[in-house]
């Protein structure tokens, strides 16, 4: 059973005294400081734009704008049913066994940041050293046992050809199909190459999208697929009248963002006739990230004909292709003088931070499972802080009550007379079994908070005490991220946006 200090809820004695102490400091009066502005009035958290670097956007000239998964918000549990199954009519007609048609997939089972191991059919939630802290075979939970077996304390490399790293909402069917799939031909006692199985399902998902079948389905069903968000127009709007220049840089091919856009804001503001009108510049079918490296000819679209484009660049008019050189030459622009917002971490987020200088906004749509997670938790992740806290304090008094005992058991005086070889063994005995407890008791909360932002993996951006591989790629690439692009207008334009003090652990 746990020390009283602790099963009460409060931490041990000495941390208990420091948080008083801290709290008496903070409600002291302080002559010159501003008394603190209601709570009430803030942004609901939800909403608010999250700062790792400063960024101060009086100093931003060009914002520029992926499409998919960025303006356009989709629904993700439509579109991975949409993919799940396109993709399952391609493997049947591949050879697959046709029981696929009929393929239980639950969409809810993958989330961004995961590696997929395709030598051996499993999928990992890695930790921000690459450690494997979660994993799955299929859809069968993996134990500590076995991932300790398999994977140990190895750092695993996204960039290895064995593993393939999942940082897009787009990619998320891959997995959905992949870990059904496996289940599946286990189930049925069909052999089958792991690997093999998971470039399959790669091919059948981009030939639904080659062959236009993805395109068709979300544009004849568009309000069933993509979320209209009633404040987009207004924020880009507000982003113009300070003086801002937008750009819109997409891989979607023009007649597809052509009736993406229109439902976004074909008619959303009397200020605007058609969505072009928005944009200084729109560039479809830029082929990132090949665009922030050599980029393939600009060129302009006229009807359902292309040609070399003409400078200057012309707002209303679409071009296809170009590089981030030929942009940034033919607007004129500075890279640091250019915020760029996007969902693909290395597409949009990483190739822009490393090869333009530009300074970027990462939109992570999976923030308010995230943030109401957070809410929800709060009482659990303090109990989990204080247990933390008190784990080094408890060793403290262990590691002392073994020295003693060991001096009393070679004969040596101890100081303190009344402390015997029977007393400080029973400290010792004590302080295991709450040691003990306290580990059980972290590990049950570890579950419970997990389970109350994903089902399968815990938080995205988080795992343990510390960040998940994903969110320590968010943190390296992505100056500020937010939920949605509409969160850039609950700021002032000129607003700087202030990243929070970064504690190394000797500080706290």
């Amino acid at each position: 059973m746990l020390d009283s200090r602790i099963m009460s809820g409060e931490p041990h004695e000495k941390l208990h005294e420091r948080e008083l102490l801290t709290e008496e400091q903070l409600n002291l009066p302080l002559p010159g400081f501003i008394e603190r502005p209601k709570t009430g009035l803030s942004i609901p958290r939800a909403d608010r734009v999250f700062t790792n670097r400063n960024l101060r956007l009086a100093q931003i000239d060009w914002v520029g704008f992926d499409m998919d998964y960025t303006i356009a918000i989709y629904r993700q549990k439509a579109m991975d049913e949409l993919s799940v199954l396109l993709s399952a009519e391609r493997l049947v007609r591949k050879g697959y066994p046709s029981v696929l048609n009929e393929l239980d997939f639950d969409t809810g089972f993958p989330m961004r940041g995961l590696l997929v191991d395709k030598k051996l059919g499993n999928i990992l939630k890695l930790d921000r050293h690459k450690v494997v802290t979660k994993g799955y075979h299929g859809q069968q939970e993996l134990q500590s046992k076995e991932i300790n077996e398999l994977y140990g304390q190895n750092k695993l490399s996204t960039s290895d050809p064995r593993y393939h790293w999942i940082d897009t909402l787009f990619a998320l069917c891959e997995v959905t199909s992949y870990a059904a799939l496996v289940n599946a031909l286990e189930k049925k006692g069909e052999p089958f190459d792991p690997e093999r199985l998971f470039a399959d399902v790669r091919q059948a998902i981009d030939q639904a999208h080659a062959d236009g079948a993805v395109y068709e389905a979300v544009t004849s069903r568009i309000k069933h697929y993509i979320d209209k968000d009633p404040l987009l127009s207004d924020c880009l709007h507000k982003l113009r009248s300070s003086g801002k220049r937008l750009f819109l840089l997409t891989n979607s091919p023009y007649h597809y963002t052509n009736d993406v856009m229109t439902y976004l804001l074909g008619d959303e503001s009397d200020h605007y006739p058609d969505w072009k009108s928005y944009f200084d510049v729109v560039v479809c079918a830029a082929k990132k990230p090949l665009f922030f490296r050599e980029g393939t000819p600009l060129l302009q679209r006229e009807g359902t004909e292309t040609h070399e484009a003409k400078l200057p660049l012309e707002r209303g008019q679409v071009y296809e292709g170009g590089s981030l050189k030929t942009l940034e030459a033919a607007l004129n622009i500075q890279g640091e003088r250019v915020l760029y917002i996007g969902d693909h971490i290395y597409g949009d987020i990483l190739r822009s931070k490393k090869d333009a200088s530009w300074k970027t906004a990462f939109i992570v749509q999976e923030l308010d499972r995230e943030t109401n997670a957070l809410e929800k938790t709060a009482r659990l992740r303090e109990r989990r802080r204080q247990l933390a806290e008190a784990r080094p304090l408890f060793e403290d008094e262990l590691r002392y009550y073994n020295a003693r005992f060991k001096e009393l058991n070679r004969g040596e005086p101890e100081a303190d007379q009344a402390l015997s070889l029977t007393r400080a063994k029973t400290h010792i005995d004590r302080l295991r079994q709450e040691l003990t407890a306290l580990e059980v008791e972290h590990q049950e909360l570890n579950q419970e908070i997990d389970a109350a932002f994903h089902p399968y993996w815990g938080s995205l951006l988080k795992e343990m005490s510390g960040k998940s591989l994903f969110g320590q790629q968010v943190d390296t690439y992505a100056d500020i991220y937010m939920r949605r692009v509409s969160s850039l207008g609950y700021y002032s334009p000129t607003q700087l946006f202030r990243s929070p003090h970064d504690l190394m652990p000797h500080e706290f």
